[in-house]
């Protein structure tokens, strides 16, 4: 068997592999860190002497260890790694005692399996080397950095939580490894519960401003949704008067045009001031309903509308025309941006303020056209009478001839 050309196809071919299936989600667990391994196998190795048999099962075990985080989940990294190595290992020997023995060792890397010899100790203290090194700091904020890119991570907290518990657990099998690398490790560890007490603080005083955002943000909305409410309270209101001036001045204009109409025909000096009477009750009504006349506006918006955030998406009358899936695109955009959600509140309060201005005006209009009608109309119907009455009584006091 050619042990060297083995040790040749089995970097090339993993080389190969990170290059051909790359994953921008492996930060740490990468062909930098692949080899990393691979280089503190060979150093562990070095201080034991082993047979070329057993070297070759070290190096081909360090290159394939971590190669099923290409494929797989985290917790199944082991088992896939063992498959790729057996596929390789195919094409390389027949020896299935030696492919065993590789396969062993790359699952004696999984957490909470013990190492049973001296090889599967080498890969074991080899893959974990780190945690007794000065670079433990970077490479554990890189394997957060991996599990946070695959949603696995948590917390920082969560995570310092769990590096506590991985090196207060841990343990080095090779006495190469426990004389070099111990008292490291301990420091890492001791540093470690300084950094989560430090985090502990941060996240109480983060929980505290929390509070108090959300505190504030509850108050924002509740004075935005009474605003809300006083205004649609308001333009009821408005509604309403509008209402009753319509309904007076519709039966004023019945009573006008079915009976006082008639009397026209033989009281003919009453014509001025019913006319008066009735054109007063017409600008009335006219201004009453412009007061309540719904405006709608074209109903659609464009997708640059809402990347500038110019529509206001709350108001039916900038929506009505457009597609559903359309809307709920546009309505998922806003409520994932505070600003544009609350600037859209704002501006539906706005508009709102400025629809209520141009009732309240008209109403107000529309309240002294028919108080000045009123007037102007009682008084054109007392000179009409007075005129008339005055009229009628110089001609009954002629001497019977007409004037």
């Amino acid at each position: 068997m050619d042990y060297n050309q083995i040790y040749k196809n089995a970097e090339q071919y993993v080389t190969d592999m990170y290059g051909r299936v790359h994953d921008p989600n492996l930060v740490y667990h990468n062909l930098q860190h692949t080899k990393s391994v691979v280089n503190r196998t060979k150093e562990i190795a070095a201080h034991y002497n082993l047979v070329e048999n057993d070297m070759v099962v070290l190096y081909v075990a360090a290159w394939f260890h971590d190669t099923g985080y290409l494929f797989e989940e985290p917790a199944r990294h082991e088992e896939k790694s063992a498959e790729l190595m057996r596929e390789f290992m195919r094409m390389q020997t027949q020896d299935d005692d030696l492919v065993n023995t590789i396969e062993e060792c790359i699952l004696a890397t999984k957490p909470n399996r013990k190492a049973v010899n001296l090889l599967q100790q080498i890969i074991c203290d080899a893959d974990t080397y780190n945690l007794g090194t000065k670079e433990f700091n970077i490479t554990n904020k890189l394997v957060y950095e991996e599990f946070r890119l695959r949603g696995n991570a948590g917390s920082k907290k969560e995570w310092q939580q769990k590096a506590i518990e991985l090196l207060e657990n841990h343990q080095y099998y090779t006495t190469y490894c426990k004389e070099l690398l111990t008292e490291k490790k301990r420091k890492n560890l001791k540093k470690l519960k300084k950094d989560l007490n430090e985090i502990a603080e941060v996240s109480t005083k983060d929980e505290l401003v929390d509070k108090q955002n959300a505190f504030t943000t509850k108050g924002i909305q509740t004075m935005l949704r009474l605003t809300s409410e006083n205004h649609m309270r308001l333009s009821d209101m408005a509604d309403g008067k509008a209402n009753i001036l319509i309904s007076v001045n519709a039966i004023i204009i019945s009573v006008i045009l079915s009976v006082l109409l008639r009397r026209l025909q033989v009281d003919t000096y009453l014509t001025i001031p019913t006319v008066i009477f009735l054109a007063f009750s017409v600008v009335t009504i006219v201004v009453a309903i412009l007061a309540t006349r719904p405006k709608v506006s074209e109903g659609t918006f464009s997708d640059q509308d809402i990347i500038d955030k110019k529509v206001n998406l709350l108001f039916f009358g900038n929506f009505h025309r457009t597609s559903l899936s359309q809307y709920e695109q546009a309505m998922s955009r806003m409520m994932i941006d505070p600003t544009y959600l609350y600037g859209s509140l704002v501006k539906d309060i706005f508009q709102l303020g400025v629809v209520l201005a141009r009732k309240y005006k008209l109403i107000r209009w529309a309240y002294n056209i028919f108080m000045f009608g009123i007037i102007i109309s009682v008084v054109a119907f007392g000179l009409a009478v007075f005129l008339n009455d005055a009229a009628e009584g110089t001609i009954t006091n002629s001497s019977g001839t007409p004037l």
